[in-house]
């Protein structure tokens, strides 16, 4: 079965192919950061315009590379959610369009399932069940998934979420969009316990998350280090100090969180999945944590941990296995819990 993927929830075209029995035979990418630079972040009505221009000519260059025409697919999956609506509204108007004229079905995919599955893309890919970490620009989220559609929610975000602390915290330092990896950069040359930030509900015996408290501390320790001046401002050694911190605070809340969902679960192998899943630090330290406890960890490749057209494929595949050919119609959902998909499934 081979299905196009098609990814436009935000700020990245993506566009794939994947085959049930081949695996992934081409997908294609492209990032809008350097549009979005100059405003600081994500600009909706730009977004959309971008995805516009770009859908079509990738999913032209992504057959092309896969050997395809569009009469040799099975089936198109998109994002209908959550997300940006406007940008959104573009794959789902070219996948609807685009399998309604083909006659072959539609499957309309949840952003995060895709990112909560994109490890199986890999070669050395997890069995079911495991305990899903899932950690992006906006969700810290831990799962415990028995199957496909079959997501029990075991901790949530209850306001910023890790991927937003990195980014909000390295703006406070001055640091350029995006500020994620920026943030990461400059605390590989920082010093360890230098600096002290809390580490947010790492000890309040759930499973929850919260890090708008350290994006506060770090705002309070950073002015009081500029002494009245800019926080920007401040001298790059200690930049690289606060930024190292960052890093280690929100590593530790994600490690210990991760770990006591293993506990909870009486699991063995955990997935770790969204963009902040490629910090090389949370790695590091979770592959550790896993070893020590006898368990395993899984990754998607570097570049399936941000959004991608290939994750939209493999989900569209694997739903059409798992449910059937059915007409979703037409639609997309800018907000969309995925623990509603494993409700639904139980």
């Amino acid at each position: 079965m081979r299905v196009l993927g098609i990814e436009t929830s935000c700020d990245e075209t993506g566009v794939a192919v994947y085959d049930s029995g081949a695996g992934l035979l081409a997908h294609a990418l492209h990032s809008q950061v350097a549009m979005h630079r100059d405003y600081g972040g994500v600009v909706p009505e730009l977004a959309s315009r971008d995805h516009v221009r770009r859908v079509v000519p990738l999913i032209h260059d992504v057959l092309g590379r896969a050997g395809l025409a569009l009469r040799d697919l099975d089936g198109i999956a998109y994002t209908q959610g959550p997300g940006l609506a406007g940008a959104l509204l573009v794959g789902a108007g070219v996948a609807t369009a685009l399998a309604y004229a083909l006659r072959i079905p539609v499957v309309p995919v949840h952003h995060l399932e895709g990112h909560l599955l994109s490890p199986l893309l890999a070669t050395e890919r997890p069995d079911f069940p495991f305990v899903a970490l899932l950690v992006s620009g906006g969700h810290s989220q831990l799962f415990d998934v028995t199957g496909v559609g079959q997501y029990r929610l075991l901790g949530d975000t209850q306001d910023d979420a890790a991927g937003e602390a990195f980014d909000k915290t390295a703006k406070l330092l001055g640091l350029p969009y995006p500020g994620g990896p920026a943030l990461a950069q400059l605390a590989a040359s920082g010093t360890a316990g230098a600096v002290r930030l809390p580490r947010p509900m790492l000890a309040s015996g759930n499973l929850d998350f919260s890090f708008s408290g350290l994006k506060t501390a770090v705002l309070t320790l950073a002015r009081r280090e500029a002494g009245g001046g800019a926080t920007e401002d401040l001298p790059l050694a200690r930049k690289a100090d606060i930024a190292r911190e960052i890093e280690d605070a929100i590593v530790d809340v994600l490690a210990g969180k991760a770990m006591a969902a293993l506990v909870a679960t009486d699991r063995k192998r955990l997935v770790v999945a969204g963009g902040v899943g490629a910090n090389r630090q949370l790695r590091e330290r979770l592959r550790a944590a896993t070893a020590k406890r006898g368990g395993e960890v899984y990754f998607p490749e570097l570049v399936f941990c941000t959004d991608n057209g290939a994750m939209i494929a493999l989900v569209g595949a694997l739903r059409l296995a798992h449910d059937g050919s059915r007409d979703p119609g037409f639609g997309v959902r800018p907000r969309w819990p995925l623990a509603s998909l494993g409700q639904a499934a139980g």
